[in-house]
């Protein structure tokens, strides 16, 4: 990348503060920290992040009141906002990114698959993007998709795909932990002119569950799916 991106880290346990900036700064990046909601506020205007990772229990203002308000000025609307919490339940995962996150990592958090998840969030940035090999493949966890090559590998198996399972697939894997609803999927995967029943969804969704593990794509009951690692 020609840009070396910045992180803003929030959260009120500066335990979790240090292990993750010293992980971050490892890998190159620029860290600033806050240790409330407040002060993230104050510090991303001046510090001008390309990614906030975003503590949700914390104490004043809570996360997603932070992200809330970041998403209602301008100057974030690039910014790339992921959760970061202890609370697992779907009903508040779905809350955090309706409020426009874009993606939810819960605690406690192994290293590599942070470090992973942060640099599959940033290749989503328009000003970090670079026309360079790197920029072309996604790394979650253990699954590398080589977007130009339309190859899948998990786990240093390399997995076939039909054109229509590789579609579904980067798109699910475009926003970890984001809930794509299945009118959405089927706008973008078969297009608005295509009809395509849930039936037809579901038959790839199965496939690319037996074919990837079942633990990368998850099921919300009457909304959609969504991709996690």
């Amino acid at each position: 990348m020609s840009v070396t991106p910045k992180i803003l880290l929030v959260d009120d346990e500066e335990d979790i503060i240090h292990f993750l900036s010293y992980n971050l700064e490892r890998e190159g990046y620029i860290v600033e920290s806050a240790y409330n909601g407040k002060d993230a506020i104050k510090k991303a205007k001046k510090f001008a992040p390309h990614l906030i990772v975003l503590d949700i229990m914390m104490p004043e203002m809570d996360g997603v009141e932070v992200c809330e308000q970041l998403r209602s000025m301008a100057e974030f609307d690039d910014t790339l906002i992921t959760f970061l919490t202890a609370r697992s339940e779907s009903y508040t995962q779905v809350n955090a990114l309706e409020m426009g996150g874009d993606d939810f990592i819960v605690k406690p958090i192994k290293p590599v698959v942070f470090k992973s998840r942060v640099k599959a969030l940033l290749r989503r940035h328009a000003s970090l993007k670079a026309a360079s090999s790197e920029d072309e493949v996604g790394v979650y966890g253990n699954l590398t998709i080589k977007y130009n090559e339309y190859q899948v590998i998990e786990s240093g198996r390399n997995i076939s795909l039909a054109k229509k399972e590789f579609d579904l697939l980067t798109l699910l894997a475009s926003k970890p932990g984001r809930v794509f609803k299945r009118a959405e999927i089927m706008n973008k995967v078969w297009g608005s002119e295509v009809m395509v029943g849930d039936r037809t969804i579901d038959v790839h969704i199965r496939k690319l569950r037996e074919k990837l593990g079942s633990h990368y794509i998850h099921t919300m009951k009457g909304v959609g799916y969504k991709f996690d690692f």
